[in-house]
């Protein structure tokens, strides 16, 4: 399986973990609330959908709308078929919302990791937030360090990219480093009282310390980079 088509497979068993949906409406969320799904095409989605439904995570059924009733009488094509997560599917998302693994850290799958930071646990986020860090953090190394081998032979406009590049990272990492803080905060917070009484369970899915919005700025909406 490409790393491509297992971001994919995370991100339907995500979305699925909702709600039951058609395909055509699991592609609008992909591209709607998943930027980085949006190149994904049908001749992608429907593929990884029946791979996914011959493993047992996914069943599909007739929709259940008057409008999917009707359809295959009035039009003489099938009816929608609405896809479901079976518990062996939710079982194995939970799985991979558990996994803190390199790949967890790549710019793609980051994204659809954050997606779904609100059903995964704390400590989970934190080592992945943490790991994604890292990794830009040794990113802004090379690239400074390139820039200074190479800055006499660029031409202006080459290295005013170079620059941009550079503030474009330096900025997620700003933004990761909040994000840190706020779940380390959140998570002191939840630690057991004086009298001992034990506070929120720190292994939930809640955002806990996550900054609500106007409280910490994010990462630039206009920067592609900042995933």
């Amino acid at each position: 399986m490409s790393r491509r088509s297992g971001i994919l497979e995370f991100a339907i068993l995500g979305l699925l973990r909702e709600s039951p949906m058609h395909g055509y409406e699991l592609r609008k969320r992909l591209n709607t609330s998943l930027g980085v799904f949006r190149a994904f095409s049908y001749g992608t989605l429907y593929p990884c959908l029946k791979t996914l439904v011959a493993n047992g995570w996914l069943i599909e059924e007739p929709g259940n709308t008057p409008e999917d009733a009707l359809a295959a009488p009035l039009s003489g094509r099938r009816a929608k078929i609405v896809y479901r997560l079976t518990a062996e599917g939710k079982e194995h998302f939970e799985d991979l919302l558990s996994q803190t693994g390199p790949d967890a850290y790549e710019d793609e799958h980051f994204a659809a990791r954050f997606a779904f930071f609100g059903q995964t646990s704390r400590d989970v986020r934190m080592r992945v937030l943490e790991g994604r860090r890292s990794r830009l953090e040794e990113r802004l190394e090379k690239m400074r360090a390139s820039l200074a081998r190479t800055r006499e032979r660029l031409d202006d406009y080459t290295l005013e990219l170079q620059r941009h590049g550079m503030e474009s990272v330096e900025r997620e990492v700003r933004w990761l480093n909040e994000l840190i803080e706020s779940e380390r905060a959140g998570r002191d917070q939840q630690r057991p009282g004086s009298d001992g009484s034990a506070q929120q369970d720190s292994t939930s899915g809640e955002s806990g310390g996550l900054p609500r919005p106007g409280d910490t700025p994010g990462p630039d909406p206009s920067d592609d980079t900042a995933t």
